[in-house]
């Protein structure tokens, strides 16, 4: 059972403790993505997760990472469009030096104007990979263009937007949205209350102010080509999802394994298995603080997408005409509720679980309590969902590759 501590500045600790392992990980989870910035900054919340790695005013970044390595850890980062996330996974021996490691980087980076501009360099790399991924760029241009404004910006911004960027301009963004009320601290494996007492010394020293707003996003419907010199066509249809909050988001999973969740899903036996089509075809949801979308992404050769497009809507239709069966509502809980309970058994696993979810939500179900989410979902719910978001006049559509004339698709759709 996990356990929250919240410091007087508003910032919370959230932790778990596993007796049967010898290791620790342990996230700093900050509420700040890229939907937090004006058009000027976008790809700020990224660009900072890149800079507390680069050296701080005790470590330059070839002795940050030394220091890691010489105690066998891994530590790393990521963002997302709400979410940064830094985190480290050691032996317990070490979690002092992994707290302290994190704490330093959190408070004390350098933003030192040459590692900007040497690590803008890297960031630009990182954005011709993406553009280099047609499966990457389906998708980001189908979230662009179906949630406008700050919610669709690149996570990673653009080279000019990174191009204005400066040390001083970064810290300044950091400390604007980088406030106790938006930072958790997730701890899960071996550790003592030594441990927890370290935590809140350090991070007890961020100072309360008061969190800048986001801008409000909805769901749009879109239409978005790009033609690019690919093998494979990607094509990518998108619906209204649920934001991350709404108590539905236990039958849409089920929805989305059933859809295009697996080997078994209706997706992947007719337009893989019985049709041979493609190679890969599935569903996915994406939940974000005040909305979301549900989305099903194939690749696969020009001549096939027309049939295979077909026979995605096909599929849709059917789901929303007659829902789906006992048998396949029975599987897809099970496969939730069992990944949900193998995961637990990974300290990084839990403390992500944890980091994300009081982040995101402010609280954490416990695993009875999202099995019996699971158990509860019905068959009619399963339904009224599909009928409710999978309308074929709400679909959006993105193709990247070497792409037939738009209307041709809008004729398919």
């Amino acid at each position: 059972m996990h356990e929250l501590v919240t410091l007087p500045n508003g910032l919370r600790i959230v932790h778990e403790h596993m007796d049967s392992v010898r290791s620790a990980a342990v996230g700093v989870w900050v509420g700040v993505g890229s939907r937090f910035e004006s058009p000027g900054e976008n790809g700020s919340a990224h660009f900072i997760e890149h800079m507390l790695f680069k050296g701080t005013a005790a470590h330059t970044a070839g002795e940050l990472a030394d220091i890691m390595d010489a105690i066998g850890g891994q530590c790393d980062a990521y963002t997302t469009r709400e979410t940064t996330c830094f985190y480290a996974r050691v032996l317990d021996t070490h979690l002092d030096t992994a707290i302290d490691l994190l704490g330093e980087m959190f408070f004390d980076s350098r933003f030192d104007e040459a590692d900007v501009a040497s690590e803008r360099g890297v960031v630009f790399e990182e954005i011709d990979m993406y553009d280099d991924t047609p499966e990457d760029l389906v998708s980001e241009r189908l979230f662009l263009r179906s949630f406008p404004g700050a919610l669709g910006r690149p996570i990673l911004g653009t080279k000019r937007t990174l191009r204005a960027m400066t040390g001083a301009s970064l810290r300044d963004f950091m400390v604007r949205h980088y406030t106790p009320d938006r930072v958790v601290v997730s701890l899960c494996g071996s550790y003592t209350d030594l441990h927890l007492a370290r935590i809140a010394a350090r991070f007890s020293a961020l100072e309360t102010r008061k969190s800048p707003p986001f801008r409000p996003a909805a769901y749009t419907q879109s239409f978005t080509l790009k033609r690019k010199a690919t093998e494979q066509n990607h094509l990518c249809l998108g619906f209204p999802g649920l934001a991350g909050n709404d108590g539905r988001r236990f039958a849409l999973h089920v929805l989305n394994s059933i859809l295009g969740g697996g080997m078994s899903s209706r997706l992947f036996q007719s337009v893989r298995e019985k049709h041979g089509l493609c190679y890969s075809v599935y569903s996915f949801t994406a939940s974000h603080l005040d909305a979301g979308i549900f989305g099903v992404a194939t690749a696969l050769a020009r001549e096939n997408e027309l049939k295979a497009l077909g026979l995605i809507l096909d599929e849709i239709a059917r789901l929303r005409d007659k829902g789906v069966t006992a048998e396949e509502l029975s599987r897809a809980a099970e496969q939730a509720k069992s990944g949900m309970i193998l995961a637990l058994e990974s300290t990084s696993a839990r403390m992500n679980r944890l980091g994300s979810a009081y982040t995101a939500l402010g609280m954490c179900l416990t695993p009875d309590e999202v099995i019996a989410r699971y158990d509860a979902v019905t068959r009619d719910d399963v339904l009224a969902l599909a009928r409710e978001l999978l309308e074929p006049d709400k679909a959006s559509f993105s193709a990247v590759g070497r792409l037939a004339d738009g209307e041709t698709y809008r004729t398919a759709l």
